[in-house]
């Protein structure tokens, strides 16, 4: 018998947003950033203004968090657009987001903030 496997659906995330048409937008995610979940949070690279998965270690600017994934996007060849919740006010399932594998807690406390400073709430 076949196993299937549901993935993460679209803004499967989201509690609540204000105005679809104003917390979120259509960005580019940079070359090289892989395939991504929706929910996965985002760090602009500062030059260019690209997006690409948060990085906490780097100095890049995507090391800090500035937006959340809406929906499934592939940018490992190629830049690839994607369409993202960028402002609050929302409200995001915490438990849903995805994280950079080995974030830490102090990390994840300062990307928080850093949505928080956008509008964009974790329960």
């Amino acid at each position: 018998m076949t196993t299937l496997t549901e993935g993460r659906h679209p803004g499967s995330f989201l509690v609540w947003e204000a105005l679809r048409d104003y917390t979120r937008e259509t960005v580019t995610l940079a070359s090289g950033a892989g395939k991504l979940d929706p929910g996965t949070v985002l760090g602009k690279i500062t030059s260019g203004g690209k997006f690409t998965q948060l990085a906490p270690a780097a100095s890049n600017g995507s090391q800090t968090a500035a937006a959340i994934l809406w929906g499934a996007a592939d940018a490992s060849a190629a830049d690839a657009p994607a369409v993202v919740v960028l402002r609050g006010p929302a409200i995001v399932n915490r438990n849903e987001l995805v994280w950079p594998t080995g974030a830490t807690e102090p990390q994840i406390t300062a990307a928080t903030a850093a949505l928080t400073a956008l509008g964009i709430l974790l329960r």
